[in-house]
């Protein structure tokens, strides 16, 4: 309808060219020769947030989750949740729009939204500048912007070292009998 001159003129089929070897070139078809245009997503960057953090659950602003939850990858929280939520391995985030009335423990815990509970992290908590928490604290490291809201008290806890495997050593040196009463006389001085 808006294109006439594709309707005039029908594409013409492809003839391989001939083995004789002709050295004239044929003229190129522009019917063959066009390609339609793959279609692009009009999108915004920042909605496809989720997929850009690999790996990560998340919890969309029209979601109301009543219960427990425990998480074995990142989670994204920008909806109302209530209950619990562990990710302990794993970084916890609470968007722009998300409300949490939780206790929460994770191995990190990021909070753009509001968080209304106990908030317990193994490695570090940022409270972003339009947050708000209202709870305790506990973690090795804490971050809170400026105009954050924050009423609660911090506990700040050295994360434990990763313990050397140790070998169980024996109680007592192992004494071959002949030895023994010199090392019992040794131990009486």
């Amino acid at each position: 309808m808006w294109n006439k001159r594709r309707d005039e003129d029908p594409p013409k089929p492809y003839t391989p060219p001939s083995p004789a070897g002709t050295a004239a070139p044929a003229a190129p078809n522009p019917v063959e020769v066009k390609k339609e245009a793959t279609p692009v997503s009009t999108t915004p960057m920042g909605r496809i947030e989720p997929e850009s953090r690999g790996g990560s659950a998340t919890i969309g602003k029209a979601v109301k989750i009543v219960g427990q939850i425990y998480s074995k990858e990142d989670l994204f929280v920008d909806g109302d949740l209530e209950g619990t939520v562990e990710a302990l391995e794993h970084k916890l985030t609470i968007g722009p729009n998300g409300t949490v009335h939780a206790g929460v423990k994770a191995r990190e815990v990021v909070a753009l939204g509001t968080i209304q509970g106990n908030v317990e992290a193994t490695d570090k908590i940022e409270i972003r500048k339009d947050a708000k928490l209202v709870g305790d604290i506990r973690t090795a490291r804490i971050i809170i912007e400026d105009g954050a809201y924050f009423k609660g008290s911090i506990d700040i806890v050295k994360p434990e070292p990763a313990k050397p495997v140790s070998r169980p050593q024996p109680a007592a040196p192992a004494v071959s009998p002949a030895a023994a009463p010199a090392a019992a006389g040794e131990v009486k001085r």
